[in-house]
């Protein structure tokens, strides 16, 4: 529980600590949420059960060990 309040109050007595865990919040807000919508599509979604997954994934991996 002291554990806590240390930390509760020190929080509280912060002035520019708020702002830049807001502004690392807001980071990976965008890194998480964002990016991953343009950068990682999602491959398995075409697929609708679970050996057709197992099967391009073992597939991919074989192709790619095989193709340097």
């Amino acid at each position: 529980m002291r554990i806590f309040r240390f930390y509760r109050d020190g929080f509280r007595n912060m002035t520019i600590g708020k702002t830049l865990w807001l502004i690392i919040l807001i980071k990976l807000f965008v890194m998480f949420a964002i990016l991953k919508v343009f950068f990682f599509p999602d491959y398995l979604g075409q697929f609708d059960n679970p050996p057709d997954r197992q099967e391009y994934v073992s597939g991919e991996l074989i192709r790619r060990a095989t193709n340097p």
